[in-house]
């Protein structure tokens, strides 16, 4: 279950984690920045509060040279 404590914008990006396939095409902070107008430093702050407050529906990881990122928004 996922913390109703998100904000705005971490909700957002989690369901945009979710519907996408960051696992098979590696993880681009700057692409995430770019999609939802806003800086690199507010994406990193979301996915550690992300990691925090929806741990067990998020799963960050490094594979291959690269970040790689699951997520289920239910």
């Amino acid at each position: 279950m996922v913390n109703a404590d998100l904000t705005e914008f971490e909700g957002r990006l989690l369901k945009w984690i979710s519907s996408s396939d960051f696992v098979g095409v590696a993880w681009s902070t700057k692409r995430a920045a770019e999609a939802f107008k806003v800086s690199e430093k507010e994406v990193y702050d979301a996915l550690a509060a992300l990691s925090f407050k929806a741990r067990d529906s998020i799963q960050i990881f490094y594979d291959d040279g690269a970040i790689r990122i699951v997520a289920d928004d239910n």
